[in-house]
């Protein structure tokens, strides 16, 4: 009877650390396919600004943001993408972005939330670089076996003054 006991405990601590490794797993291929989306967008806004369609594939209809370039929420994947369009437009372009302290948090298996620094250098129609840098947040669903971008929070992180 104590060997059966022992066995019986033993499979179950057998069991849970495979399920919370498994669940680690998933967790990590989360973390890592919304990074990867998120780095899509920005690669796809590099090579062309006027590419919206493309840098806004990930984004679900009903998307939300906030960005410190508008005083209010920006609602849908429609409006954000005509804005997007004109921005495209604009004389400076995103030359390099990258992600400097990067934590995804996954809840439930169906939901991530991205945390990270945006760093980045754009440069004016003059040839002139800026550095470029934000604090941002992005929530990520999963609608059936995709991952969907449906809010973001971009706060400038103002540059000191040299």
């Amino acid at each position: 009877m104590k060997k059966l006991m022992f066995v019986l405990i033993a499979s179950a601590c057998c069991m849970a650390f495979t399920i919370n490794a498994s669940a680690q797993q998933a967790d990590q291929a989360t973390a890592d396919a919304v990074i990867a989306m998120t780095k899509a967008q920005w690669a796809a806004e590099i090579k062309d600004p006027t590419s919206v369609a493309e840098q806004m594939k990930d984004a679900s209809d009903d998307y939300t943001e906030f960005n410190g370039d508008y005083a209010t929420r920006l609602d849908g994947k429609a409006m954000n993408s005509r804005l997007g369009e004109a921005a495209g437009k604009a004389s400076g372009k995103t030359i390099a972005a990258d992600m400097a302290n990067p934590k995804v948090q996954v809840y439930n298996g169906n939901v991530a939330v991205l945390t990270y620094n945006y760093v980045g250098v754009t440069q004016d129609k003059d040839g002139k670089n800026e550095p470029a840098r934000a604090k941002s947040t992005r929530v990520f669903v999963k609608k059936g076996d995709k991952w969907t971008l449906v809010h973001a929070n971009f706060g400038a992180d103002p540059l000191p003054k040299q």
